[in-house]
């Protein structure tokens, strides 16, 4: 279980937000939202155990984040920042990731990925003649390979098509099902089963 108890972030003298508070079960998502500056993308990297909280706590299984070895093996998190090598193509981008975390995936497996993701005659292609939205499902295409339990995804819906969403969502579902936890920022709402999802609303 994830658990934010009181979490606060500031920018400078500014205070973004405080007194944030969540809990994260299996098979549950929570759906941040939120007008653009309030800090949602803030939130997620501290919850990620990528940049400080300036109070707070974020506990993994009981454990403070910062040295829970287990929670770093159990998150994956994708940002704004997609993360991917211009000159590598999709495919290697897919594997080189994959290989960083430490679960190596066969071509096939990451062609599959991307195939799934709508990106069937680019695998090979470098990831800099792409669109954005066809990065996007580049990135996008480790949630297929990932075998983390808790997602942390920063609007993983922009720059996407409808039928795209909806197959985002699909995938977020499923992971769901079997269990998993997801932490989400997006302004395009979730297609999410009720019972999966709640809404978090942070203010300034």
């Amino acid at each position: 279980m994830l658990c934010v108890s009181d979490l606060s972030c500031s920018l400078g003298d500014r205070r973004l937000f405080s007194g944030v508070s969540l809990t994260l079960s299996p098979g549950h998502c929570v759906h941040i939202e939120g007008d653009n500056g309030v800090g949602k993308t803030s939130l997620l990297r501290i919850v990620s155990g990528l940049s400080p909280a300036a109070g707070g706590r974020v506990d993994w299984a009981g454990e403070p984040i910062q040295v829970s070895e287990a929670f770093r093996a159990a998150r994956m998190y994708l940002g704004h920042a997609l993360a991917l090598k211009e000159d590598l193509s999709a495919l290697e981008n897919l594997q080189f990731d994959a290989a960083i975390a430490g679960r190596p995936l066969s071509a096939h497996d990451a062609s599959a990925a991307l195939v799934q993701l709508g990106l069937r005659g680019r695998e090979h292609l470098p990831v800099r003649v792409l669109s954005q939205g066809q990065k996007r499902r580049a990135a996008l295409a480790r949630l297929l390979a990932s075998r983390a339990a808790l997602w942390i995804l920063d609007e993983p819906l922009v720059a996407l098509d409808l039928q795209a969403q909806a197959q985002v969502c699909q995938i977020l579902q499923t992971h769901l099902d079997a269990g998993g936890m997801a932490l989400v920022t997006s302004h395009q709402p979730l297609q999410l089963s009720g019972a999966h999802c709640s809404k978090y609303r942070l203010l300034a």
